[in-house]
């Protein structure tokens, strides 16, 4: 008898957490599987990070941490805002969390009453939606697609808010469709926002500085939209440090100190070392990182023309990020080596039993028509794994 909560039995498991798992079994039953579903750079950690990390354990540093973060930490926080993105926060208007999905849970814990709706641009990252349900609150999807590189216009956002909208969330640059918006952009969704004063934003940007285009803007630095902007980032993916689990906020004092406390009551503070290593990672000159982006950049070129060699696949070129998006649509309905095809999910598990690829529906992200791919792997990789998923399909 199933003697769990209605919260957990209702709760989806995280689509990419569940493909590596299942590409994780097979290897151990033998299988030679390429992964390409984790949103997970493959450098190491810069040295220089590392270096410092070592030192603060050689320098003791083994309690338990400020709630919200170490002071010296929350003042790299703040002056990186200012460098990087024009912005002015003060220490009470910064939490430290375990990760970015912790920011995300304590925005939702704090901002959402029951049947309060959460608007997501479709594709969303896999967790929003669940993090938005877990807190009583609704998601609303607004589709978007590949032709208009997979971003809301304002008009879509004004059709979607009703009187119940509370929030919108969105990344950019975005996982999974890596689509970044422009200021422009930008701008035209914040001038639908002045007219429903309550509805507040979550701008996740946490694949900042993997931008191919040049030039990020954040929702906050319209200064009608600071005070209802909530900022999101965090050092996993920019200097490939996600199994140190360190992302921030920046947000009005009253929501921060509100996160605060209900991570009190959960957590408490981050890691000791990894917040020592990560005032390092964010003193440091973007340019210290360039290398990887510059790689990125070249995976994304390779991947782009391999997938262009296959008849079926319908991509864009994402902006930022590592991950492409392409519509499989017109697969859909066809029965291959025995597998009939009916939507992205059979397609992602077909590559995978048969090519032995591992990526992720698009169902997972609100989309029904496209996989995602993530090139967070070596040139070599991503050249065997495609041709696999060539071969596989002719």
């Amino acid at each position: 008898m199933n003697q769990l909560s209605d919260r957990i039995n209702n709760l989806s498991t995280s689509a990419t957490l569940a493909m590596a798992a299942k590409a994780r079994e097979l290897r151990a039953e033998g299988k030679d599987i390429i992964g390409l579903s984790l949103g997970e750079p493959d450098f190491n950690t810069p040295d220089f990070i590392k270096e410092a990390a070592i030192e603060a354990i050689n320098q003791d540093y083994n309690s338990y941490t400020p709630v919200d973060g170490y002071v010296d930490l929350k003042q790299a926080v703040i002056t990186k805002f200012k460098r990087d993105n024009n912005l002015s926060y003060t220490l009470p208007q910064v939490v430290v969390s375990t990760g970015a999905k912790q920011a995300l849970a304590n925005i939702a814990s704090v901002m959402l009453n029951p049947g309060d709706e959460v608007i997501l641009p479709c594709p969303y990252w896999v967790s929003y939606s669940d993090i938005v349900q877990l807190s009583e609150g609704v998601p609303v999807e607004v589709q978007t697609s590949i032709d208009t590189d997979f971003k809301m216009t304002a008009e879509q956002l004004e059709a979607a808010i009703t009187p119940k909208t509370k929030m919108i969330w969105y990344s950019s640059p975005c996982n999974p469709s890596g689509s970044v918006y422009s200021k422009e952009e930008l701008r035209a969704l914040a001038d639908v926002l002045q007219k429903h004063p309550n509805i507040y934003v979550v701008s996740d940007e946490i694949y900042e500085h993997i931008n191919f285009k040049g030039g990020h803007f954040s929702m906050a630095e319209f200064e009608d939209m600071y005070d209802r902007t909530i900022t999101v980032n965090g050092v996993s993916k920019a200097f490939a440090m996600t199994g140190w689990r360190i992302g921030y906020i920046g947000a009005p004092d009253w929501i921060a100190r509100a996160c605060n406390k209900i991570q009190g009551q959960i957590t408490s503070g981050a890691n000791c070392i990894a917040q020592r290593a990560v005032i390092t990672a964010l003193e440091a000159d973007p340019s210290s990182i360039k290398y990887m982006v510059d790689e990125f950049k070249e995976r994304r070129q390779l991947i782009l023309n391999l997938l262009g060699e296959i008849e079926g696949f319908k991509t864009n070129e994402p902006e930022g990020a590592f991950y492409v998006f392409p519509n499989v649509s017109a697969y859909f309905g066809k029965t291959i080596k025995g597998k009939t095809i009916n939507n992205a999910t059979d397609f992602s598990l077909f590559l995978l039993e048969e090519a032995l690829v591992a990526t992720v529906t698009g169902e997972a992200f609100g989309n029904k028509d496209c996989i995602r791919i993530s090139y967070a792997a070596s040139q070599d990789e991503i050249k065997e794994a495609i041709k696999r998923i060539k071969t596989a399909l002719s």
